[in-house]
């Protein structure tokens, strides 16, 4: 079995010595850079870049650069997909994001753990396991995601939370590390100011 398919099935895999790894990750960082280097007016070329870069592109996408993956061919984005500045997806293992999901600024998704023990880490060996986000999600800013985690669907994940495990459907949820607070309602819809003429 190489490197790849250890990763993919959540084994200790090198991620820091496999060549393979480090031509998937150089293609990878080549993309990102020319993203990012790319006049924000030329939508068409950034499109273009994008898809080539991600792994599934469901619908409308936009992402604000700089952003960085390190294998990208991972990720997989649903309708209507959003992301502002700097935002970072360690897609070692599969990460998923549904239809409406909008991730504010300094973000981070990592399925990449590394062991415990030193000699393991040492040895450059990690683990990545996959990252699943539901539809209608948002993401405050200041946001890490940490290998193995899903969140659900029609969720709020309060700006500077660190999500350590599972975050189900219907809530909001902040904290270090982050937890349900309570659940969205229908007064949701009352807490902001609607203009009427």
């Amino acid at each position: 079995m190489n490197e790849w398919e250890k990763a993919k099935l959540g084994y200790l895999y090198d991620a820091n010595y496999d060549q393979e790894l480090l031509a998937k990750r150089a293609r990878c960082q080549d993309l990102c850079y020319e993203f990012n280097m790319t006049r924000p007016s030329d939508i068409e070329k950034q499109q273009r870049i994008l898809h080539d870069l991600l792994g599934e592109i469901k619908g409308s996408i936009v992402i604000t650069s700089p952003f960085y993956c390190d294998y990208g061919c991972n990720i997989s984005v649903g309708d209507n997909f959003y992301t502002i500045h700097n935002v970072t997806i360690l897609d070692g293992a599969k990460v998923t994001f549904g239809n409406n999901v909008f991730i504010a600024p300094d973000c981070v998704f990592s399925t990449a753990g590394h062991p415990i023990d030193a000699e393991q880490r040492n040895k450059g060996l990690e683990i990545a396991l996959p990252i699943s986000v539901g539809d209608n999600v948002w993401i405050g800013t200041h946001v890490s995601v940490l290998p193995g985690v899903t969140i659900g669907s029609n969720v709020v994940i309060g700006a500077g939370s660190v999500v350590t495990r599972d975050i189900p459907s219907n809530v909001v949820a902040f904290g270090n590390p982050c937890r349900v607070m309570r659940p969205i309602t229908e007064e949701d819809k009352k807490k902001y100011r609607i203009y009427q003429e």
